[in-house]
């Protein structure tokens, strides 16, 4: 009982998203609805193409896919640990997204519009 019984505990839970950019495309860019103006707010539909940003993503895909599994307050924590930290750098003009180009309609949204997104190269992110 006790190798079999530790072998199991140790079994990582099943992820809901696949991959970074199904966290994105599917999630966070639906839940994050803000006026990408590229003044005040940036971001770049290419996202996956910026290191700094696509690390960012990931820890948030990460740290969501740990605490959705909280039925308490996984998500609040989620909220006010991760994704009220990391989407204002995200999002701000001197952020990683700097050098995008911000006057591109690819990279604007209106108020209520999910985040610019262009899907990634097939086979990038298996």
């Amino acid at each position: 009982m006790g190798a079999e019984s530790d072998e199991h505990e140790t079994e990582a839970p099943e992820l809901h998203f696949g991959s970074v950019v199904e966290f994105y495309r599917e999630f966070l860019r639906h839940a994050y609805k803000r006026a990408i103006d590229g003044q005040n707010r940036i971001w770049a539909a290419d996202w996956w193409e910026y290191d700094e940003a696509l690390i960012r993503i990931e820890a948030l895909w990460r740290a969501w896919e740990h605490l959705r599994l909280d039925p308490s307050t996984g998500m609040s924590v989620w909220l006010r640990d991760h994704a009220d930290h990391h989407m204002p750098v995200l999002m701000d003009p001197d952020g990683p997204f700097a050098a995008c180009d911000r006057k591109a309609d690819k990279n604007r949204t209106r108020r209520g519009e999910p985040l610019p997104h262009e899907e990634p190269p097939a086979g990038l992110f298996p």
